[in-house]
């Protein structure tokens, strides 16, 4: 048994069912050996962090799990805090990195720290010599990508950090973004070695925020810009079709995992699936679109135009996809969101939702099935990022699958 003096509590305090292919899965959620593996692989002796909270767990069941820590220390001990990773995998023992020496991300090493980003910048961005950036993650999940805010004086830039395989179809996908309706921050730079591109920052309001606070725009902008985009040529495809059929999967499996011990949730999940397992099985791409299409991917800007920030997904798939997505991220958030902001989302997503129909004339019940596929997506939030609450959540999410579908 470890010592309690080299314990350091885990916030918050989840277990999930046992994984007979990742046998030491139960390890990355015990505060008794989290930092005690720490200490082992990176030295910090005498060293106790006041907490450890759990940001993200990444789970294929019998296959692979990683889980992303943040160390935080006393007041008194003037250290900045500390993101690190272990990492599961079947057959092979649990390996901890820290961020940003992200073993799939060989650019972000170099992106994420002041000395070498700006010499990054200096190569590949500013047509001037500059000697300082400031750093700002903004989004990481570990083993996938990195988003990362670098400003140089007053002028800013989003570096966007993907594995190398990925930047092609990135480039692709910002190519038939930017044949949309929408605004698109233009490409300042490209490090094709290390995955790594560099965005124009576009001054605006994230749509998200305004929407719950009950700014609502008008939907026509919305899917003005989304028929622009539907309608585009394809050019040269570098992207793969949107995968329908292997996302749904992949979040069923992780469902199915964490829901073995909730008996709401395992009810949940068998009538989902009675409905959404045909849907999927006969789904087909139709066109071009977006495929991750919703609030938190736009931006206001101070004109009224709409910008598109986020587009890494767009390419071969389902319009009607790209409208069943903004539905249930707003759905979700009328629901299972904070109280004070439901009731803006819900009435949003009412407009939203009849404005599509009526202008696209498409028939509700195909609309209410790929809301609901949407939805049973997003169910895995609360698996990804957990709290202690996530089995009454997950089950809520389920419900509301099932309400959707009618």
């Amino acid at each position: 048994m470890t010592s309690t003096l080299n314990v350091a509590p885990l916030y918050p305090q989840v277990a999930f069912p046992a994984d007979p292919g990742l046998r030491e899965l139960p390890n990355l959620f015990d505060p008794e050996w989290v930092w005690p593996a720490y200490q082992q692989r990176f030295g910090a002796a005498g060293l106790v962090p006041r907490l450890i909270q759990i940001r993200q767990f990444s789970h294929s069941p019998g296959r692979l799990a990683l889980v992303s820590y943040v160390a935080e220390w006393e007041p008194d001990i003037y250290l900045p805090s500390l993101h690190f990773v272990a990492r599961v995998e079947r057959g092979k023992p649990v390996t901890l990195f820290q961020f940003p020496d992200d073993p799939d991300l060989p650019g972000l090493a170099q992106a994420a720290e002041p000395e070498p980003a700006i010499k990054l910048l200096n190569r590949y961005v500013l047509a001037i010599g500059a000697r300082r950036a400031l750093i700002e993650v903004v989004r990481y999940r570990p083993g996938s990508r990195a988003v990362l805010r670098h400003r140089v004086s007053k002028t800013g830039f989003y570096a966007r950090v993907v594995r190398p395989a990925a930047l092609p179809p990135l480039l692709g996908a910002w190519e038939l973004a930017g044949r949309s309706g929408f605004v698109v921050p233009r490409i300042a730079g490209c490090w094709a070695d290390g995955g790594v591109i560099w965005l124009s920052e576009i001054p605006g309001k994230n749509l998200r925020a305004r929407i719950r606070q009950g700014n609502h725009p008008d939907p026509e902008l919305l899917l003005q810009g989304l028929a622009d985009l539907w309608s585009a040529p394809a050019g040269q495809q570098t992207q793969a079709p949107f995968n329908l059929a292997r996302a749904y999967r992949t979040a069923k499996r992780a469902i199915r995992h964490a829901a073995q011990d909730a008996d709401a949730a395992s009810l949940g999940l068998q009538a989902a699936s009675r409905s959404l397992d045909p849907f999927v099985e006969s789904w087909r791409p139709s066109g071009i679109a977006h495929n991750d299409f919703y609030d938190d991917q736009l931006l206001v800007l101070p004109d009224g135009r709409m910008a598109l920030v986020d587009f890494e997904e767009a390419g071969p798939g389902d319009p009607m996809l790209d409208v069943g997505n903004f539905l249930a991220h707003l759905r979700w958030a009328s629901h299972l969101g904070r109280e004070k902001e439901a009731g803006a989302s819900g009435a949003f997503h009412h407009r939203f939702r009849e404005a599509a129909l009526d202008r696209f004339r498409w028939d509700a019940g195909e609309l209410n099935r790929r809301e609901a596929v949407c939805l049973f997506r997003i169910c895995t939030t609360v698996v990804r990022y957990p709290r202690g609450d996530w089995r009454s959540k997950l089950a809520a999410g389920l419900a509301l699958v099932n309400e959707t579908l009618g």
